[in-house]
């Protein structure tokens, strides 16, 4: 399967409240505002460098990487409500002919969230995931040669809107010219990835290192 190309697919409109107004009452509010962006996305396309898709979290990950956000931008800890509706949007893998590839980098599957215990379910997790129907999960080796440098994390929703995470918060894209960008560097970061084999064995690699 190839990146997603654009297309005429009506996107999700651009929330109301901007993400730096929901992020700033909390985590459960801007969490619940990406589960009903998820929820509107037919096709995803995403690339996270160093930490597991939000889909693919497990509670305890998702809660621990929550918690921190908190931290940092000084917020009241709701990171539990914040992790149950993140979590929540896994059930939309699979579901009414969805599709949705991504590309963690082998550093995601190294980066200390929560302690080995958090990091060894959430591993185990990911490898029960990758036969998910509608899902094309790749992996990044951190030896690979790269054709494009990393960037931060982004996804691309039903090819026409791009969220952009990073400690700044999050940036919505929708001009096409942007849009396209963000396409181009995915296909060029898909050509040093591995599936199938390859990335199941990078995963499990990683699970017995912790």
């Amino acid at each position: 399967m190839s990146a997603p190309t654009p297309s005429e697919t009506p996107q999700p409109s651009a929330p109301a409240t901007s993400w730096d107004d929901l992020l700033a009452r909390g985590t459960e509010h801007i969490q619940r505002a990406f589960h009903e962006l998820v929820a509107a996305t037919s096709d995803y396309a995403g690339h996270s460098p160093d930490l597991i898709w939000g889909n693919l979290q497990t509670p305890e990950y998702a809660q621990e990487v929550l918690r921190m956000v908190a931290q940092l931008h000084q917020l009241p800890d709701d990171s539990h409500a914040g992790a149950a509706e993140r979590t929540a949007r896994a059930r939309y893998l699979g579901q009414d002919g969805r599709t949705y590839h991504v590309l963690l980098g082998e550093q995601a599957l190294l980066t200390g969230i929560g302690g080995p215990e958090v990091m060894r379910a959430q591993l185990e997790h990911l490898l029960a995931a990758l036969d998910t129907p509608g899902l094309q999960l790749g992996i990044i080796p951190a030896r690979a040669r790269l054709h494009v440098y990393p960037g931060d994390g982004f996804g691309i929703h039903d090819s026409t809107r791009v969220e952009v995470e990073g400690y700044r918060g999050c940036e919505t894209i929708t001009d096409p010219k942007r849009v396209a960008l963000f396409h181009r560097a995915f296909r060029l970061l898909q050509e040093s990835a591995v599936y199938g084999p390859g990335a199941r064995a990078l995963i499990t690699e990683a699970l017995h290192s912790w």
